[in-house]
């Protein structure tokens, strides 16, 4: 399951790497779109962080994955080093005995829901924000700095669109020997539910509802592969956090080498097991890349605009791949009956 996580996330984000070096959103008229969207750090500002980053900050990254200080890393928001210690801290207090466990389980637990209200209630000024940005820009700019938003719309509606339609239903072709065609069929409630949600938690209960009932995938492996596919298995996100810190790098006129692209990869693909499944939560991980190859953070802004619509999208797509991963692994165990007789 681990693997077929791991490896699905990865060739999203190699789709999004081809498809945002192919378009180049970030560029207008072979000119950087820095000017035009209002970006106030310069490109030689830019260039300067970024020069020296490369594959010697590889093992850097895992460097940070163990936080010396827990306290100091959450507060510089270093979030690889806060998943670390939380995976860490998670996995010995489920080998303590129950009655001393319950209650910090029970703790952590009202702990998070509180967080997701606070988080609530930041995203509905968020609408506010962005108008006072989009407002800005656009009496600074005018209507010629919605051209390169628009180009980065698109180029990540096209990725999610190919990871969907295509790779996802021919991996399961190649694995199961089935045509993908009822699984679509079989899962349109759920992926309806992660649209209009996006969150996977939120759609948790109706996507293993749809794989039980429609796509005949056992409740065995249902229930162990979707919670777990719910927290770590973030394809579109991953896309989408690729795709975004690109299209900065290009409004800031910055080629990219090899090595800096292979750092955005490993990141996306590191802080995509720890984005939450809540609405625009792949924010956050944006940042975190951003800063790994000296990118100013202030770039976020750019993507806030078109942000709400394409986290319905790449909802949908980290709900499908989750679905697909349960039919590939119950057809790894030998369940015989998987998308038979599906139906709406």
């Amino acid at each position: 399951t681990l693997g077929y996580y791991l490896s699905t996330s990865l060739v999203a984000i190699l789709i999004g790497l081809l498809l945002v070096n192919w378009i180049q959103p970030g560029i207008v008229n072979n000119q950087p779109a820095k000017d035009l969207i209002g970006l106030s750090t310069s490109t030689a500002q830019a260039l300067s962080s970024v020069e020296g980053r490369g594959a010697g900050d590889f093992a850097g990254i895992f460097l940070r994955l163990v936080p010396t200080n827990v306290v100091r890393s959450a507060g510089e928001g270093d979030l690889l080093g806060l998943i670390f210690f939380a995976l860490l801290f998670a996995y010995f207090l489920s080998r303590m005995p129950k009655e001393k466990s319950r209650q910090q389980i029970a703790f952590w637990q009202a702990s998070y829901e509180v967080m997701l209200k606070i988080t609530d209630l930041v995203m509905r000024f968020a609408p506010i924000g962005i108008f006072g940005l989009v407002a800005l820009t656009l009496s600074n700019s005018g209507l010629g700095a919605a051209k390169p938003l628009l180009a980065f719309f698109v180029t990540v509606i096209l990725a999610l669109f190919f990871h969907a339609f295509v790779f996802l239903p021919g991996f399961i072709y190649f694995i199961t020997k089935k045509n993908p065609l009822p699984h679509y069929r079989a899962m349109a409630d759920a992926l309806l539910t992660a649209f209009s949600t996006s969150s996977s938690a939120a759609t948790l209960p109706r996507t293993i509802e749809c794989l039980v009932e429609k796509s005949k995938v056992s409740r065995k492996v249902t229930s162990f592969v979707i919670p777990l596919g719910a927290t770590v298995n973030m394809d579109g996100t991953a896309l989408y956090e690729c795709v975004a810190a690109i299209f900065i790098a290009q409004c800031y006129g910055l080629d990219l080498s090899l090595a800096n692209q292979f750092l955005i990869v490993l990141t996306a693909l590191l802080t995509s097991i720890g984005v939450a499944g809540i609405p625009s939560a792949s924010l956050v991980a944006i940042v975190l890349i951003l800063s790994v190859i000296g990118l100013p953070a202030e770039g976020v802004g750019l993507i806030l605009v078109v942000d709400r619509i394409l986290d319905m999208f790449r909802t949908s797509v980290n709900v499908f791949s989750d679905s697909c991963g349960a039919v590939i692994i119950a057809h790894s165990e030998g369940e015989k009956n998987l998308l038979s007789k599906t139906g709406g």
